[in-house]
């Protein structure tokens, strides 16, 4: 997006109320579902890279007092 076409967020703001009613609530569904798909994706990319750390043996295990002890030295 050029900085001609930059569009702010006051300006959006303004652009969703002078849309009725029904199409402010149909664009607040949609911003929610993207929302939420976005979120997912992110945490499916945590997870795939939790999964590759577990496989090339970067992962460490121990019990909640080891890690405190680890974390305060």
């Amino acid at each position: 997006m050029s900085v001609s076409q930059k569009v702010t967020f006051q300006n959006a703001l303004d652009t969703i109320e002078s849309l009725p009613d029904y199409q402010q609530e149909h664009l607040i569904d949609i911003v929610r579902c993207r929302l939420l798909e976005h979120k997912r994706d992110q945490f499916a990319e945590n997870i795939k890279k939790a999964r590759d750390e577990y496989a090339q043996g970067k992962v460490k295990t121990g019990t909640v007092a080891e890690l405190m002890k680890e974390l305060s030295t």
